[in-house]
């Protein structure tokens, strides 16, 4: 059996913050008055009445308070114009926090900075202060369109939301303000007037990416007049998407010389670990940095839940715990009904759909006006439908949204009272953009992580010190890493041909790789300069946020209405034939996919059951570029093929989770070739590490889990971005394998740095693992918020001792290796592979 780790394709930092346990309970006078007096219960009464049901108290494991805290002022600074000062005050702030004069004092200085404060603290008035003075100071010059600027968003939630508070803050201002959001979403008969009358646009780096930047000719007048650019929630461009980004920033940077403006760049993250080091490395500049926040913030009671056991038993025998979806759309139901604003954020779209249909059902029970006030909200939704449910959300007529991930970043959801967590979402980064959702007005708030039946949440819940006592996680990001670099410097040479001054910009490592791009024959040098050389767009080549493919449409077969779309590389997961869907609590079966029209027919229909698919994930070694001896053992670089198949898929049912029946499938498979660092042991070696066949497993498990976590110190990755397979008898090897892997066609780099550091990885794993004071593992160790098989086997004390006998005979050198530079018989590095040239070959 392999064990496989997946890679996922590709935050509000209260944890810093000094935190006690409760010791007693907040009381206030009016809170018992009911919830439609306008009066908002403290969060520790919220949760006192979600435990007086049957058995629920002694669900809670833990709670932790984090006390109130006051707000310091500091007068704007001198050059805001005095316009919208008024405009701000017209809005109810009389007063800007500090932290917001800082960042407008470094802003109108002409410093780049980032604002790294918690979640509603004001980051966005921080930054929007100077730049609507700009723009003001522009709407004056006699000539031109005057001053403008460019927000940038991860999400287009997020732009539209930013668009409607800049609307609702500038409306005093006039026409001196236009903003405007250029997204995928955006008319194409609209586009021409932001590119012409905004000056202010709202994108994303997507856009940024292929449309405005090779379109830079007929930006011309807005990169003239840039003098800010902004980028909110920049705590999301990490891993491999973050360092695309950066470079897509580098192009801008060198677009806008050509234009003759410099603008300066304004960052806000609401989680960051040294935020001015990540937003430096981001745009590639000095940033200044602000972390201290000087805004209010009301209590926050945040309770570990952990569901109860039911009487069901698994396929092993062993009791099942109530599903996190059905408790979540308890407490969901049980907060509606006391008025009580809540987010419930859920790991799975899926999962998102089922919870407010729960919700909805045991709330027509109750009240019949109560359904229509809970709903559902996640990606693959139409753009309107989304737009709707914020604005719903915005104004309190929604009292609970079952939302996944999109909702997490900077969405404003002000008077929200309570945010469920329906499983641990994987960091403790976003575990605090979450929960740091609701209270945004000042108020107390409560959130509740609800344990899901894994391992890893189980550790959690009882362990509330590695939530509570740990700094979030760091922003990692190579804007030098030359898989990421050459299709950059592809664009940026279509866009305006690359001259050695503009080496610089792009990192030590530019010529180097424009080297292999001219011997590629994809840039060819003409006097001073290097041109693009194939008719298609170099920026229609790169995918920065990794997915691939064309997303798939979801159609109701009798009527031929498009209820959303899904991306392709979840399609055989979510909308394979028999695949429940839900959609804005209707359920749909599918009965058709099209892969090749890319296409999924479903008819409305309301089964009993929800639906999860199960795969398996093989790897097979297709060229071993580099192999070095460590005794018996052997350490390998090479290529692969990472191959994932859908097989079949489990019925569930709605409010248990019980097993009622599984299908085959028939999908094809899917695969992956990239790069990969391995290493087997013999028997032997197991034999001396005292590791037993029946231990083995859980030993190469518990040490490819950790050594994926640990590789982020030793080659400028986020764990995301690679997977791993541990298999007790590979058949390419015929011994004991485990498996890294770069989750990025053709390889990002972060493989072969293993290779290169692997007496220094893994002996830091090992330290580890073994420093590590539980007794059988747990997430600081051995356990993965992403682990594909559960979890399932572990086995710590054995994973110590086999790494230990490994690194025995690892070789002398410092960096683990056979003295080569590491550069030879690489995959493309330029990720621009032609399967029509003869001589585009692995």
């Amino acid at each position: 059996m392999a064990f496989n780790h997946l890679p996922a394709g590709a935050h509000d930092a209260l944890a810093p913050l000094s935190v006690k346990p409760v010791t007693h309970s907040v009381s206030m006078a009016n809170d018992q008055l009911p919830p439609e007096a306008g009066v908002h219960p403290a969060p520790r009464t919220v949760l006192d009445r979600l435990a007086a049901g049957p058995g629920r108290a002694a669900r809670i494991t833990h709670t932790e308070h984090l006390p109130p805290r006051p707000g310091r002022h500091a007068p704007w600074p001198e050059k805001i114009r005095p316009e919208v000062i008024d405009a701000i005050r017209a809005a109810g702030i009389e007063r800007p926090w500090a932290h917001q004069a800082r960042v407008a004092e470094h802003a109108l200085r002409g410093e780049s900075a980032v604002v790294a404060t918690g979640t509603a603290s004001g980051k966005s008035l921080a930054y929007l202060a100077p730049v609507l003075s700009a723009l003001l100071d522009g709407s004056e010059a006699p000539n031109g369109r005057g001053a403008t600027a460019l927000y940038l968003a991860p999400t287009k939630a997020l732009a539209a939301d930013q668009r409607r508070a800049v609307r609702a803050l500038a409306e005093p201002l006039g026409k001196g303000v236009r903003p405007a959001v250029y997204d995928g979403d955006t008319p194409f008969e609209e586009r021409e007037w932001v590119r012409q009358y905004a000056n202010y646009a709202l994108t994303n780096p997507d856009m940024l990416h292929r449309s405005i930047l090779p379109a830079h000719p007929r930006w011309a007048s807005f990169l003239r007049a840039l003098r800010y650019v902004v980028i909110d929630e920049c705590h999301a461009y990490r891993g491999v998407f973050g360092s695309h980004v950066a470079q897509v920033l580098r192009r801008l940077r060198r677009l806008c010389a050509r234009y003759g403006s410099d603008p300066v760049f304004l960052l806000a993250s609401a989680t960051a670990s040294e935020p001015g080091t990540a937003a430096g490395r981001l745009t590639g500049l000095p940033v200044a940095e602000v972390t201290e926040d000087a805004s209010p913030r009301g209590e926050l009671v945040f309770a570990l839940w952990e569901p109860p056991l039911t009487e069901l038993h698994g396929e092993r025998g062993a009791p099942v715990r109530r599903t996190a979806t059905a408790e979540t759309a308890d407490l969901l139901t049980d907060l509606a009904v006391q008025g009580v604003r809540t987010v419930a954020f859920v790991r799975s779209r899926r999962g998102a759909e089922l919870v407010a249909l729960i919700a909805q059902e045991r709330l027509a029970a109750v009240d019949r006006s109560l359904p229509s006030r809970v709903a559902a909200y996640r990606g693959g939704y139409l753009p309107e439908e989304r737009r709707a449910l914020e604005r719903s959300l915005h104004t309190g007529e929604l009292l609970g949204l079952a939302a996944t991930s999109a909702l997490e970043l900077g969405v404003d959801v002000a008077g929200l009272d309570a945010v469920l967590l329906s499983g641990y979402p994987g960091t403790r980064a976003s575990l605090w953009q979450q929960a740091g959702r609701a209270g945004r007005t000042r108020r107390g708030a409560l959130a509740v992580l609800i344990a899901r039946d894994d391992p890893l949440d189980t550790y959690l819940v009882h362990h509330p010190e590695a939530l509570f006592r740990q700094p979030v996680e760091s922003t990692v990001l190579d804007p030098d890493n030359p898989y990421v670099l050459a299709p950059h410097l592809c664009a940026a040479a279509e866009e305006l041909p690359l001259t050695e001054a503009d080496l610089s910009l792009f990192g030590p490592e530019a010529m180097v790789v424009i080297s292999q791009l001219e011997a590629r024959k994809l840039l060819r040098r003409r006097g001073t300069a290097w041109h693009w050389t194939r008719r298609e767009r170099a920026a229609d080549l790169t995918d920065i946020r990794g997915g691939g493919g064309r997303p798939v449409q979801i159609v109701e077969e009798g009527t031929g209405r498009l209820l959303g779309t899904v991306d392709r590389a979840a399609a055989h997961t979510t909308v394979h034939e028999g695949a429940v869907h839900l959609h804005q609590g209707r359920s749909h079966l599918v009965r058709h996919l099209d892969l090749e029209d890319s296409v999924a027919l479903v008819e409305q229909a309301d089964p009993p059951y929800s639906t999860t698919a199960r795969d398996t994930t093989t790897i097979s070694i297709l060229e071993t570029t580099t192999e070095v001896p460590w005794g018996d053992a052997r350490l390998c670089f090479g290529s692969v093929e990472v191959t994932n198949q859908v097989v079949s898929f489990l019925r569930r049912r709605l409010i248990t989770g019980e097993v009622m029946g599984e299908t085959k499938l028939d999908l094809p498979p899917r695969t992956l070739r990239t790069r990969a660092v391995w290493w087997t042991v013999t028997e032997d070696q197991l034999d001396d590490a005292q590791v037993s066949p029946e231990a083995l497993g859980g030993a190469l498990h518990a040490a490819e889990h950790a050594s994926i976590g640990m590789l982020p110190l030793f080659a400028t990755c986020d764990r995301w971005d690679i997977g791993g397979v541990s298999v007790p008898l590979h058949p390419d090897t015929l011994l004991p394998t485990v498996f890294v892997y770069d989750g990025h066609p053709g390889g990002a780099g972060f493989a072969e740095r293993a290779f290169h550091t692997a007496a220094r990885w893994l002996g830091a794993t090992r330290e580890a693992i073994a420093a590590c004071e539980c007794a059988a593992g747990c997430p600081s160790c051995i356990q993965s918020p992403k682990c594909g098989n559960g979890n399932d086997p572990l086995d710590k004390k054995a994973a110590i001792r086999l790494l230990a006998r490994l690194l025995s005979d690892a070789p002398t050198d410092p960096d683990g290796r056979d003295g080569s530079d590491g550069r030879d018989g690489l995959l493309d590095p330029t990720g621009l592979h032609d399967p029509n040239d003869p001589a585009d070959t692995d």
